[in-house]
């Protein structure tokens, strides 16, 4: 499969929607009521100027035929049984109603277009999208953070079609469907939900729901579809954080508290959060890196690695940290994390009339 190149904050930055847009509801009932006004417009026009109409039938020109008279013409072209005989219902007739009618025909045309042949076509196109998914990342929730999520999975080079946003809201849906990813619109608890997602052929799940409740329901969930899948979650309070163990979290995420320490330790130094946010994020001027040893740096110090800065050593599900004698050979299987620099800093972390700082 594809994988584009890096999104760059800045000048490439993909355009979000509104988060406030109108839904279908809402965006329905506007069409009906511009509908109405219009056809109030033209009956309004024919009742003042009835004198200037001729009823074929009986030659009395009533409300109840003023309003059958507006209602075909806005529709149609009429039936010739009340026609307009004056200069001046001729006159409105070719100059407000006809355009009303055409205005009318576009609404009607519009709606059908945006109710049914384009969400028919976005659901057969996001149908083939779910079809050959593999490896990709199910993101359960599309709040801010959700949306946070997206956009540094497709900073890091994450194709569009690898990543899946599973929400209730079909109007947060649209958003990202904007930018070529893959939808499932429904609840995430729900197992026939997630396994449209993809859920068992998934290689990661993000779990951001905004609720912890519904955070660890979604995790068991998961868990009972893809055992093997690894669920990285959020969680608001310290206190639900070990029933998101349970429940099967790989990492969790605290923003709250994480956010907390970060303002408590830029006190001390005020360099503190610029470095963090350069480390945790794609356009910053350091990036932190996950892998495991190589073959060929198996039985050396993790200070004469080459590829970056070592920060600390994982042995099998222990952490070894440097100062540890243990740490001062790498063994196969040691998992390292790293931080490497950049050389060329996005432009967003540079800020306006700041100068990049150098990598590192």
């Amino acid at each position: 499969m594809r994988v584009p190149p890096p999104y760059r904050p800045g000048g490439d930055r993909p355009r979000f929607f509104r988060r406030g847009r109108l839904g279908v509801r809402t965006l329905l009932l506007l069409r009906v009521l511009a509908v109405v006004v219009l056809v109030g417009i033209a009956l309004g026009g024919h009742w003042i100027d009835r004198e200037g109409l001729r009823d074929n039938t009986d030659g009395h020109v009533s409300f109840l035929d003023v309003v059958y008279f507006t209602v075909i013409t806005v529709t149609t072209v009429g039936y010739g049984d009340i026609i307009p005989v004056t200069d001046s219902a001729r006159l409105f007739d070719t100059f407000v109603v006809t355009p009303i009618r055409i205005f009318v025909f576009l609404i009607f045309l519009g709606s059908a277009y945006s109710f049914m042949l384009r969400q028919g076509w976005e659901r057969w196109r996001m149908g083939l999208i779910q079809g050959r998914l593999k490896g990709h990342t199910v993101i359960c929730g599309y709040g801010a953070t959700g949306e946070a999520a997206v956009t540094e999975l497709l900073a890091r080079g994450h194709a569009p079609d690898c990543i899946v946003v599973v929400d209730q809201a079909a109007h947060r849906l649209r958003e990202v469907e904007a930018l070529g990813v893959a939808t499932v619109e429904g609840d995430a608890t729900h197992n026939a939900v997630l396994q449209s997602a993809g859920i068992r052929h998934a290689a990661a799940a993000i779990v951001v729901t905004g609720r912890d409740d519904t955070a660890v329901l979604v995790m068991l969930t998961i868990r009972r579809l893809a055992p093997d899948v690894r669920v990285s979650c959020s969680i608001a309070a310290v206190e639900n954080e070990p029933m998101a163990r349970d429940a099967g979290a790989d990492v969790i995420v605290n923003p709250i508290s994480f956010g907390g320490q970060l303002l408590a330790g830029s006190t001390v130094g005020p360099h503190l959060a610029d470095y963090v946010a350069d480390l945790v994020t794609r356009g910053g001027r350091a990036d932190l890196h996950e892998r495991v040893v190589t073959a060929a740096e198996v039985g050396r110090a993790p200070e004469d690695l080459t590829t970056g800065q070592v920060l600390r050593l994982y042995r099998g599900e222990r952490c070894v940290t440097l100062d540890q004698p243990e740490a001062r050979r790498l063994e196969a299987g040691d998992v390292v994390i790293e931080v490497v620099g950049r050389k060329e800093p996005s432009p967003a972390f540079a800020g306006e009339g700041q100068a990049a700082k150098p990598p590192g």
